[in-house]
């Protein structure tokens, strides 16, 4: 009796990479993971999409890059490539499903594993809908994700970074059995900085509607009355952006608010440690790496108690505060942590010792047991590597 062969050659399919304009927390997590089954002797090429500025073939980290086809082409032509073997030979694929899934199981005998960092059953009415056209492709993204999916990956393991997404995804029909919970590694806190000297919030992520920045204006201009030093600082881009500047000018902020855009990796850890608070007031996170991020520096979060794997990444009451799905609600838990030194000091600590737990090593080891598992084999156990993987890539976009 043959026994199966340890999945050293992977494909990874993902819309998207971290040097895209959009690129994000995904982006991060699939590179990192990538980088890491590098360094331990597997190889790995990432099928994603073009973007300005981007070459066709790229290696990063010693992890092959191909780069073809648009936001939306990028789903055939990562299938054409695959179904032509125009990747070599591979032993495993690992589907990302950022709520689209490539339906890799179509065209692949090989194992397939599917990554979901969460469930986008309420990013597809933001994101697309308004019109009438928008909500009929909102509701076919939904229906795609919510009943093609489960059934076309039935039997396949599945990875996601939270046990809420677990529960999201058990509820669409996924077995429990066949999901691994493999959480966010954590960027070390290299770079220190001075803690600002007057209240900071900081809002990190990618500008899009589902992010809510909005939520953080609106608590700004709320609080600035109480807090007259108060200042906020939003770092990242995305296509959201002329909507947020309105509001900033909407709402008399533009002495208040600051918009960063993109920032290299040691500008971001200094705003993080600089701020008081972060605040994250997205609808939905499958983790919420932004929040353990600024955990390693000592601050603390305030985010949606029902935003996903936010409930998790941020302890409510230990490492910040999680607010009940009201704007109201969301500006009294800001306002208690930047009114509330001793509190906040308190959190800050705790929030430290917290985000040590989760490091890239240890993302990429469960990760690489999931494959394993995946492909049959029962492997021993291997000491993690001393040091985090070296990410050669643009791996700071939020």
């Amino acid at each position: 009796m043959s026994v199966p062969a340890l999945p050293r050659r992977v494909v990874v399919l993902n819309w998207r990479d971290s040097g895209h304009p959009e690129g994000g927390g995904s982006e991060l997590y699939v590179e990192s993971v990538a980088a890491g089954l590098v360094a331990r002797g597997h190889s790995v090429t990432l099928l994603t999409a073009r973007y300005p500025g981007s070459s066709a073939r790229d290696v990063i980290s010693g992890v092959q890059v191909l780069r073809a086809g648009n936001r939306f082409t990028v789903y055939l032509r990562a299938l054409l490539r695959l179904l032509l073997r125009r990747v070599g030979p591979y032993d495993i694929v690992v589907d990302v499903q950022n709520g689209m899934p490539f339906l890799s199981r179509l065209v692949t005998r090989k194992p397939v594993v599917v990554l979901c960092h969460h469930v986008h059953r309420e990013q597809w009415g933001i994101v697309f809908g308004g019109t009438r056209s928008g909500r009929l492709a909102a509701r076919f993204g939904w229906w795609v994700e919510s009943v093609v999916a489960p059934r076309l990956y039935r039997g396949c393991r599945y990875i996601t970074v939270s046990e809420i997404s677990k529960t999201d995804l058990v509820d669409l029909g996924v077995r429990s059995a066949d999901v691994a919970v493999v959480h966010n590694g954590t960027p070390p806190a290299t770079v220190t900085g001075e803690r600002s000297a007057t209240p900071e919030v900081l809002v990190l992520g990618r500008l899009v509607p589902h992010k809510r920045v909005e939520h953080a204006l609106r608590s700004v201009a709320a609080l600035r009355d109480e807090l007259p030093d108060l200042r906020l600082t939003i770092v990242g881009h995305g296509w959201w952006e002329p909507e947020i500047r309105d509001e900033v000018d909407r709402l008399g902020l533009a002495d208040r608010v600051t918009i960063e855009g993109f920032v290299d990796e040691a500008t971001k850890q200094r705003l993080l440690a600089r701020a008081w608070v972060l605040a994250t007031p997205s609808i939905k996170e499958g983790w919420g790496l932004c929040a353990v991020e600024a955990a390693a520096h000592g601050t603390p979060s305030v985010a949606y108690r029902s935003a996903g794997g936010l409930a998790e990444s941020v302890l409510d009451g230990r490492t910040g505060l999680l607010a009940d799905d009201s704007e109201q609600a969301f500006t009294a838990q800001l306002r208690r942590l930047l009114t509330d030194e001793v509190l906040r000091h308190r959190q800050g600590r705790a929030a430290v010792t917290h985000a040590e737990r989760f490091t890239w090593a240890a993302t990429t080891s469960a990760f690489a047991d999931t494959l394993a598992a995946a492909a049959g084999v029962t492997v021993p156990v291997i000491p993690e590597p001393r040091s985090e993987p070296v990410l050669a890539g643009s791996l700071t976009a939020v």
